[in-house]
């Protein structure tokens, strides 16, 4: 009870604030308690947060594509092959990496690893992603995407056709029994839901638009599989077809497209896109003109057959 307290007090994530309360630094009058220990109305707890310890990071000249920023936050549109934050295995080359190039002051509550991080892309995704200058900021967005007040949106192109012009996929995501590296849908998982919308129908694969309600690990990726439309290229829930792609797919095709939030200044919305990077829009197009040549003569052309002819 107290760990979820001082967690939705703080506005810190429960693994930061159960470490803390493991080291002893949350009191009630004076004396330390535990995780578990019930708080009564009227008590009054302490959390000591401990200054951030200064980055054993190095600083890389990394390009950046800034395509936000104020004294806040900053919102970066990651390329592809690029890891969010220093991990076992990739120690170097990151997005923190990169962002220490362009200055050091950025928020610490998430851990001397991730300055300024409040929330991951995958490796093999691009796109938005938000970064905290300081820990007013980072507060902030991190409270917004627990209480779900942020909006994100992503392009994925999935096998096969999608039936629905629109849907909602509510199944709960946990850690894949049989592949520990893996997430699936399983009963005891956390609660996952993705929106979606039909953006554009392809010859054997369907454009979508993809709200992301939840943040669960690889959520997108696991949820579009679950319903046997998995995303092109992806080599860890694809088979077959879908993990090779389409004739000229060389990444998983899974772009962080756009993001709508209030800045943690004023409350103002904050509204960012980033269009699809050449190797995807490339797919794209040679998709668009196989559709074209599979038009029947005398029949009429769809939109985007139309559209791919002009």
């Amino acid at each position: 009870v107290s760990r979820v307290l001082t967690a939705d007090a703080s506005g810190l994530s429960r693994s930061y604030v159960q470490k803390l309360i493991t080291e002893g630094r949350l009191t009630l009058a004076g004396v330390a308690i535990k995780a578990n220990v019930p708080v009564v109305p009227g008590e009054i707890v302490e959390l000591e947060v401990p200054d951030p310890r200064p980055l054993e990071l190095e600083a890389e000249a990394i390009p950046l594509s800034i395509v936000y920023e104020d004294d806040d936050m900053l919102i970066v549109d990651k390329a592809a092959g690029i890891v969010v934050h220093p991990a076992p295995g990739h120690q170097d080359g990151t997005l923190v990496n990169a962002l220490l190039a362009r200055g050091t002051h950025y928020g610490g509550i998430a851990g001397v690893q991730r300055p300024g991080i409040v929330h991951r892309l995958d490796r093999d995704t691009s796109g938005l992603l938000m970064v905290a200058k300081d820990d007013r900021g980072q507060a902030s967005l991190m409270a917004q995407l627990k209480a779900r007040r942020i909006k994100k949106t992503y392009l994925g192109l999935a096998m096969g056709a999608v039936a629905a012009g629109a849907g909602r996929i509510e199944a709960p995501i946990g850690r894949d029994p049989h592949h520990r590296t893996r997430m699936a849908v399983v009963p005891d998982g956390r609660e996952a839901v993705t929106g979606y919308r039909v953006r554009e129908r392809l010859p054997g694969w369907t454009l979508l638009e993809l709200d992301l309600v939840t943040g669960r690990t690889h959520q997108i990726r696991v949820h579009l599989a679950a319903i046997d439309h998995p995303l092109a290229g992806d080599p860890l829930y694809g088979t077959g077809t879908s993990r090779r792609g389409p004739e000229g797919s060389t990444r998983l095709f899974l772009h962080s497209w756009r993001i709508e939030l209030q800045s943690p200044d004023d409350g103002h919305v904050i509204r960012a896109e980033a269009p699809l990077p050449p190797e995807l829009e490339d797919v794209l197009e040679n998709l668009r003109v196989g559709q074209a040549g599979l038009i029947r003569p005398g029949a009429q052309p769809t939109d985007a057959q139309e559209s791919s002819r002009r």
